[in-house]
């Protein structure tokens, strides 16, 4: 099969207007996000609607497509992207622009995925271990999965899912293997062209969650399992804090 990775990314950002281009470790952080994926991938792209990142991906040596500023979601910009290719992928994987410590173990688990044939979108879950605290179990901001006995996702919610019932809450992550979902996604390329052009679903728009109107509409979502967290960069302090962690210098970022 072959895979192509699309990177889509923004200058405007209301936390952290053009954080793209913020220098990590000396590099730009679209640069160490495409240095990572370029480890796995052989194809891979930058899909941005701004001359800035543009120029700074052509500057690295980086392959970079020009997209629209109307689209409504990162989804949208990526389906754009690989139609300006002009060739023809199998599988399209959807990786943040502000994850540049994304690792090479993830990009080949979402891969993996598609041996499975039923596979028509797949992302990934962690998870939780005794490290994670009720807090972190209750954050709306971190959805859950929950998965049915072949590893295809049953539904996606900001809510803890399920709900143990006569199990003191402190005890829950001992008492059930919940999972976290990694915001990564991939799609077959037919997959990806069918599901941008759907309206938005009444699961999407009560949990502000993307991929419920995939769901909602039939598509089966595999999810493959990682050990490793994510480090994403929202903020200035995000970036100080990744600039430690490059320098080993900041174990708990993932806390």
């Amino acid at each position: 099969m072959r895979f192509v990775g699309i990177i889509p990314a923004r200058f405007s950002s209301t936390r952290f207007p053009g954080k793209p281009l913020a220098i990590l470790g000396g590099k730009p952080v679209i640069q160490r996000v495409y240095e990572q994926v370029a480890q796995v991938l052989n194809d891979v792209y930058v899909a941005t609607d701004d001359d800035r990142i543009y120029s700074t991906v052509n500057e690295f040596g980086g392959n970079v497509i020009m997209t629209s500023p109307d689209h409504k979601s990162g989804t949208d910009r990526v389906e754009e992207a690989v139609s300006k290719t002009g060739m023809t992928f199998d599988v399209v994987i959807n990786i943040q622009g502000d994850e540049p410590f994304i690792n090479k173990s993830q990009i080949e688990t979402i891969c993996k995925c598609f041996d499975d044939p039923q596979t028509m979108i797949a992302t990934l879950g962690r998870p939780f271990t005794e490290k994670d605290s009720i807090n972190d179990l209750e954050n709306p901001n971190s959805p859950k999965i929950v998965c049915d006995n072949n590893g295809f996702a049953m539904y996606f919610s900001r809510s803890v899912i399920p709900y143990l019932r006569n199990v003191e809450k402190y005890l829950w992550i001992g008492n059930f293997n919940f999972l976290k979902h990694i915001g990564l996604y991939a799609y077959r390329t037919n997959v990806l062209s069918e599901i941008t052009k759907l309206p938005q679903s009444s699961l999407e728009l009560a949990e502000s969650l993307e991929q419920l109107r995939w769901l909602q509409n039939g598509y089966k979502i595999k999810v493959g399992l990682t050990s490793i967290e994510t480090i994403g960069i929202d903020t200035p302090e995000d970036l100080q804090k990744a600039e430690l962690f490059l320098n080993g210098m900041h174990d708990d970022f993932f806390m």
